[in-house]
């Protein structure tokens, strides 16, 4: 595991909280302390950008951002009501990627919430579910985020489907280190009509969601304009996550196996299975 893993790890698990369901969960308070903000009003600023950016992903913004006070203490004995809240792992997320990128705790706070966040929100079992479980649930969320992207970058400027496969392929590159959707389709040995997405493991296919989830979110809240910027920011974020990979110690994605069945057939295998069950 790289330094800046380890340093992650320690530096944000140390203040998690656990409450008496079992449910993690971080405080801003100590937050802003962690990413090194002096002043609450600097950090409220990410805050709202991310609460904004958690909207955008058609999560409810209560779900993951509890308004809470805190009290402190203050000169003579007095004690002073402060605003807080009380995060979920996706919203901790959501800030540090609104963060101040100059900061480099920022860098460290992406690297560890954004690895970690996207099995936790794909389902509450996922340590618990088979393989081909996993790529049904991540590829079913592909699918939904997938359209959120294409809305995105329609709104972007990229309009025709020539103009939006040239913007996928620039997602692809940057995340599999230069390769374009045909050469990822060749080292996989697919057809030409067969789609990339339903022949990846659930490791590659979780990159792939973050890339795209990532890349919505970039979109729109940097209101880019124009095929071109929209596909230098597609790259930027696939090459951003091959980097986080990287730092991780995990295997790039180009690399991944590529697994014996694809979507469509274990989607069969358990359509026929539910049949069986059913007489």
């Amino acid at each position: 595991m790289s330094d800046i893993a380890v340093y992650s790890e320690q530096t944000f698990e140390s203040i998690k909280h656990v409450n008496e369901y079992g449910q993690e969960y971080w405080l801003a308070r100590e937050l802003q302390s962690v990413l090194e903000y002096a002043q609450w009003r600097n950090f409220v600023e990410a805050i709202e950008r991310a609460k904004l950016a958690c909207k955008n992903s058609g999560f409810e913004i209560e779900d993951h951002f509890a308004d809470v006070s805190k009290t402190i203490n203050m000169p003579k004995g007095a004690h002073k009501e402060v605003p807080d809240y009380m995060l979920s792992r996706y919203a901790c997320y959501l800030i540090v990627m609104n963060g101040d990128p100059r900061k480099e705790v920022i860098a460290a706070g992406q690297t560890y919430f954004a690895i970690k966040t996207r099995q936790q929100e794909l389902s509450d079992d996922y340590k618990e579910l088979t393989e081909d479980q996993k790529r049904l649930a991540i590829r079913k969320e592909m699918k939904r985020h997938n359209a959120s992207l294409a809305d995105a970058a329609h709104d972007a400027g990229v309009i025709e489907p020539l103009d939006y496969a040239t913007f996928q392929n620039f997602g692809y590159m940057g995340l599999y280190g230069g390769l374009k959707a045909q050469d990822i389709k060749q080292r996989k040995g697919l057809k030409k009509s067969q789609q990339i997405l339903d022949h990846m493991g659930s490791t590659e296919l979780a990159a792939n969601l973050f890339r795209a989830t990532q890349t919505e979110e970039k979109l729109r809240r940097e209101q880019v304009q124009g095929k071109t910027e929209a596909n230098r920011t597609h790259y930027e974020v696939g090459k951003k996550v091959r980097e986080t990979i990287q730092e991780l110690g995990g295997t790039m994605p180009e690399d991944l196996p590529t697994p014996e069945k694809s979507i469509k057939q274990i989607d069969r295998e358990q359509e026929r299975k539910q049949l069986k069950e059913k007489k």
